[in-house]
């Protein structure tokens, strides 16, 4: 399955790494509003330094393509997860949730999606190993997820859930929230926090997400562990990356144009893989290239409208 092989002490070096930052970063998370949200600028920047810098680990045990693939399928994953941020809003948005009570959810909510990413790349692996036939099947639905994403409308950062509407109409809920519970026992036995239906819903999305993404860094890499540390490295910065942008993400509006052509270009990848062979360094370029633009096309928008510029670039002019 790996074209190198990987040494148990490196799977516990990453995974005492990995570890170490967890426990760090749940105790930075306190104080004041301004005082978390801070925290959580500098833990992003941490996990992306961390994530980013376990590439020249790889470099140095399996060699610079190595290194290259687990650069590609890391900028693919951390893309993708930023679309995870609108789904966290609309989540906690539809259920009501504190943001001290978010973060609790996050943890476990994230977590849980290692071990799901876990699971599905081991499955990805063997699947394509297996079967050929496999790597068309993925490469259409990374082209159907690419059409989803780039129609899926813009500025639903906020309101309601089909998901927890779901959820809430067949689990017994409270509102009732003690002590940051995700169950409590009440008059009528025992009760779903709304928190616990938060999480349900976060793991519910990451499923679904996990049926785009695997696929997507599977076509930089087929490497187990190329593929899942970059996969952790990604994910585990989501919690402090939504606590920094969540009131912000609504901006990056054509954030979404731009993951759908990272997908569209893993697609094409995948499907003409048999004729057309696409390096890893290329790859990392192409997503740097098709996200970096879709954020400062995003930025230049938010920086006209704060100038008062309409939509063709002319300033708005009052009417009588």
């Amino acid at each position: 399955m790996q074209s190198n092989p990987v040494s148990p002490w490196e799977w516990g070096l990453f995974g005492v790494l990995v570890l170490g930052m967890i426990i760090t970063d749940l105790s930075s998370h306190r104080g004041t509003h301004a005082e978390s949200r801070k925290a959580a600028y500098l833990w992003s920047v941490a996990w992306i330094a961390m994530g980013l810098g376990f590439a020249g680990f790889v470099a140095w045990r399996h060699g610079g393509v190595a290194a290259q693939e687990y650069l590609g399928a890391y900028l693919i994953e951390k893309s993708l997860s930023l679309d995870n941020l609108f789904v966290f809003l609309v989540i906690f948005s539809s259920l009501g949730v504190p943001e001290d009570h978010q973060r609790r959810v996050l943890f476990w909510g994230i977590l849980g999606a290692l071990v799901f990413r876990g699971l599905f790349i081991f499955v990805g692996l063997e699947a394509l190993e297996r079967w050929h036939w496999v790597v068309y099947v993925f490469g259409t639905l990374l082209l159907v997820a690419a059409w989803r994403v780039a129609r899926a409308p813009h500025g639903q950062e906020t309101g309601d859930s089909k998901l927890v509407r779901w959820l809430t109409r067949r689990l017994p809920v409270t509102r009732h929230v003690p002590d940051r519970a995700f169950f409590t026992r009440t008059q009528d036995g025992w009760r779903a926090t709304v928190l616990f239906v938060a999480l349900a819903a976060i793991e519910l999305s990451d499923v679904a997400f996990a049926i785009d993404s695997v696929p997507a860094a599977l076509s930089v890499s087929r490497d187990l562990f190329v593929v899942y540390t970059s996969n952790v490295f990604a994910i585990l910065g989501l919690r402090a990356l939504y606590i920094a942008l969540a009131s912000s993400a609504h901006e990056l509006r054509y954030l979404r144009f731009g993951l759908a052509a990272v997908l569209a270009f893993a697609a094409l990848k995948m499907l003409l893989s048999e004729w057309i062979e696409v390096p890893p360094l290329p790859s990392v370029a192409v997503i740097v290239v098709c996200i970096g633009t879709a954020v400062g096309f995003s930025l230049r928008a938010r920086h006209r409208e704060a100038h008062g510029r309409g939509p063709h670039g002319h300033r708005g002019e009052a009417r009588a």
